[in-house]
């Protein structure tokens, strides 16, 4: 039996809450299964179209007729990691229900701590929210400031600062949840970005998304799991992908996936955090061990049959 952190991908949520609750369904069978292999799961999410779709219909309401108090940005993302949260939770107690499981399941409204300084604050990258054409989003920009970046090829979308997690405010609580065999769902779209204020250091809420990978990979480490699993739309790691001699990674060392990093083998806006999070996980325990594969793979992938493991020190 394992403790493992299970970092869904876009893949396994939708882009309204109809279509995430039938995604959901799906999702929580492969979920459900792990659990009754033994395993002690935390489930970390992303929430890019969540979180822009939510602050838009924010502003638009606090700009329409009714004029409604305009959301801030961090209360919008605990808004999404809510209601993400209350979706994935009950598609898992449904399907803990068919299968006549006693589990509990909680969803932690997870707050992740950030550096102020940190460059990313000048430097927007994360695409949240709708897609726009580029005569919209040209417009968009102008009356309102924010800046977009062409994503994936579908459109544009606007991009955000997204800094380095540091640490996860809600991890003993996560912890203990887990370790009683709860199952938890947390760190909800990186978490919740906060920074402490310079005199007291309270918390406060800054206007960011933190990587979902990234703050998984944290969590894991903070709470002493033994395996970070993140599951995306293809079963295993590639270099020279998406070409003719593309080929699959079936295992990685540490130093292996710092020179592919190196020779830019991975794509900035999908890949390349996944394995990064990989490696920052598992580079100061080699006992630790995390891998990477598709939803539908999860359970093979942890008998060793499939996706890309990658542990710390040499094969």
């Amino acid at each position: 039996m394992s403790k493992i952190v299970v970092a869904l991908g876009g893949n396994a949520l939708g882009t309204t809450p109809s279509e995430q609750m039938d995604l959901l369904e799906k999702t929580a069978k492969i979920l459900v299964k792990l659990i009754s292999d033994g395993h002690k799961i935390v489930l970390t999410h992303g929430n890019g179209p969540q979180i822009g779709q939510i602050f838009v219909a924010m502003e638009y309401s606090a700009n329409g007729e009714v004029k409604t108090p305009l959301m801030p940005f961090a209360e919008c993302g605990s808004m999404s990691q809510g209601y993400i949260g209350y979706q994935l939770q009950q598609a898992l107690q449904d399907e803990l229900e068919r299968q006549h499981i006693v589990k509990n399941c909680v969803t932690i409204i997870t707050q992740v701590l950030v550096d102020p300084n940190d460059k990313a604050f000048q430097n927007p990258t994360k695409p949240i929210g709708m897609f726009y054409s580029k005569e919209e989003a040209s417009k968009i920009s102008e009356e309102k400031g924010y800046q977009f970046v062409m994503d994936a090829g579908r459109g544009y979308r606007r991009v955000v600062p997204s800094p380095m997690p540091i640490d996860i405010i809600e991890k003993s609580v996560i912890e203990q949840l887990v370790d009683s065999g709860t199952i938890v769902i947390a760190v909800g779209g990186g978490g919740i970005p906060v920074i402490k204020t310079d005199h007291i250091e309270l918390l406060e809420g800054v206007e960011a998304v933190i990587d979902k990978d990234r703050s998984s990979a944290l969590l894991a480490k903070e709470i002493n799991a033994d395996m970070l699993l993140i599951l995306t739309a293809i079963d295993k790691v590639y270099i020279n992908f998406n070409t003719d001699n593309q080929e699959a990674l079936d295992e990685l060392t540490v130093e292996e996936a710092l020179e592919y990093i190196s020779k830019g083998e991975f794509a900035k806006g999908s890949m390349l955090p996944k394995v990064e999070a990989c490696v920052d996980f598992v580079k100061s325990d080699p006992s630790k061990l995390a891998i990477i594969t598709s939803l539908e793979e999860a359970g093979d992938a942890l008998k060793g049959n499939v996706g890309t493991r990658i542990r710390g020190g040499k094969k």
